[in-house]
């Protein structure tokens, strides 16, 4: 029997030693920086963030948001503070975020949810000390999808939502053609339905002006990763949208998060540049 290029663990020895790091890194950043957690941005409790501050915030900061993966149905925000680490080194104030999860909500709302989370964030931003107009966004994974579509509006959506304008979106190792996910692993998992897998695939989606897209992928990514991500990046080229794609060397699906979290890494770097602008 072939296997599911989906089903990441399969292709990921060390796959539960490496998401225990990543949260062990999460607690340790945790325990040495300023931290306001679980700020509600909706009625739902898993509708939270949190906002990690630099040492010495400075009016102005520009402000990152990341969207943690588990493929819509796992996942949690606090596993993924130490992303926060290339942000503050920039200067920047970095947000967490969470969202309900499939099969209990659909695509359509999760994405939902994500919008709301970063218009509450950016209402916010002016008693945070931070500038509006220095937003970044970055997701892994499942979180990279969603955070595409704060800058594209769905192929059965009447009209661009209404958020606030990204100066860059880093978007890692993500899926922007989600019709091989109804019958993939996932089937039983997050019950993804062909209906929504078609409405809400970046690669038939509309998107706008303004963000810089990063799309990268690990090394070890399997084929359907690397794919996709090179045909998005060329489907934004095409609409003339800034974009580029970069391939992240030695990684693989999971330790492309630890690396993201160090600012020392190509990939923690490529963060804090598109922070800086």
């Amino acid at each position: 029997m072939p296997q599911d290029p989906y089903r990441n663990r399969d292709f990921i020895p060390d796959f539960d030693e490496i998401m225990a790091e990543t949260a062990a890194r999460s607690r340790e950043l945790a325990a040495r920086v300023d931290m306001r957690t679980d700020i509600p941005y909706g009625p739902s409790p898993r509708e939270r963030m949190d906002i990690i501050f630099p040492q010495r915030p400075v009016k102005g900061a520009p402000l990152h948001v990341f969207i943690h993966g588990g493929y819509w149905r796992s996942g949690n925000k606090e596993d993924h503070w130490l992303v926060a680490a290339p942000v503050l080194a920039a200067g920047g104030i970095a947000a967490t975020i969470t969202y309900d999860l499939m099969p209990g909500t659909r695509l359509g709302a999760i994405i939902g949810q994500v919008r709301a989370a970063v218009r509450h964030l950016a209402a916010l931003a002016p008693q945070l000390g931070a500038d509006t107009a220095r937003l970044t966004v970055s997701g892994h994974s499942a979180g990279a999808h969603l955070a595409a579509y704060l800058a594209a509006t769905g192929p059965q959506e009447n009209a661009p939502p209404d958020l606030p304008g990204l100066q860059g979106l880093l978007l890692m190792s993500g899926l922007y053609d989600l019709t091989g996910i109804p019958d993939s692993f996932l089937k039983y998992e997050a019950q993804m339905t062909h209906a929504e897998a078609s409405a809400w695939s970046p690669l038939t989606s509309r998107h706008q002006e303004g963000p810089r897209r990063i799309v990268m992928a690990s090394e070890m990514d399997t084929a359907p990763f690397h794919r996709q991500g090179r045909q998005f990046t060329a489907l934004l080229a095409s609409q003339g949208l800034e974009s580029e794609f970069r391939t992240e060397a030695g990684l693989n699906h999971l330790s492309i998060v630890l690396a993201l979290g160090d600012p020392l890494t190509p990939a923690g770097r490529c963060l804090a540049s598109l922070i800086e602008g």
